[in-house]
């Protein structure tokens, strides 16, 4: 937990074309919503956040963890297009959490929203949270932006460990900082080289995608074709994530085997 002690920058605001975007003092975009439509996903690296989708089914009772909140824009999306899927978020500085439940419309806690604040290198080291979730979605930066404030080995090996049996990781990485390779080198390590990776976005944005459980041979039709489905019953823009992950990913041109 943050002691009363810890220093947080000023969360700050802009809006612009009908976006209401979220920021930590400084002008990197911390987040962002589409103010006449909350709940979407509004910046194209987080929807991709959301690619665990393509490799698990949503269910009831399913458990995802996200690690770092924003504006919660993964929280509203999965709480409307996923029912019945529990959700924690966990953010260490309380004016993001206040500012996105007052700004964002981010919903109070409930039985399928819970929002912890906490650091998030306590949470993946906490032995209650082994094997509790099957997803992990990791977007933790701070006020410049610059890489993920968590970017160990160690860090990534807490996260391998908080994944059930069968599970999937996403992370959001910066792919014009030396914290990039870092950090790819370290989600490989941790998940014996089952990562894909994402082309990088226009905000030089790229989201990893790490697997844990049994080896995965598909054809890329088939991932095609789930695209589809999910661009049809959540509007998530995912025709093009099959295509995207095909051409950047090496060994996989063929058919996805990870």
């Amino acid at each position: 937990m943050a002691s009363n002690k810890t220093k947080f920058p000023p969360v700050t605001f802009s809006e612009s074309g009908g976006i209401r975007y979220l920021h930590l003092g400084t002008p990197w975009i911390q987040g962002a919503m589409r103010i006449r439509d909350p709940n979407e996903i509004y910046l194209e690296y987080s929807q991709q956040m959301m690619a665990w989708l393509l490799f698990l089914q949503s269910k009831p009772k399913m458990q995802v963890a996200q690690l770092g909140l924003g504006t919660g824009s993964l929280a509203k999306f999965t709480l409307e297009h996923c029912p019945d899927v529990v959700n924690t978020v966990v953010e260490l500085n309380p004016a993001v959490i206040l500012a996105a439940r007052t700004m964002f419309a981010l919903p109070d806690d409930h039985t399928k929203l819970r929002v912890l604040q906490e650091d998030a290198l306590a949470f993946v080291n906490n032995k209650r949270h082994q094997q509790q979730f099957d997803v992990l979605q990791v977007d933790l930066y701070d006020a410049d932006a610059k890489g993920p404030v968590l970017s160990s080995l160690e860090f990534y090996q807490a996260c391998y460990r908080t994944l059930k049996t069968v599970g999937v990781m996403t992370v959001n990485l910066f792919s014009q900082h030396k914290s990039f390779d870092i950090n790819l080198n370290h989600i490989c390590k941790a998940f014996q080289g089952r990562v894909l990776i994402f082309p990088e976005s226009h905000d030089c944005n790229a989201v990893a995608i790490a697997f844990k459980g049994p080896m995965i041979k598909i054809d890329w039709e088939r991932i095609v074709q789930r695209a589809k489905i999910i661009e049809k019953t959540t509007g998530l823009p995912t025709k093009s994530w099959a295509n995207g992950l095909r051409a950047v990913n090496a060994h996989q041109e063929e058919r996805l085997v990870i």
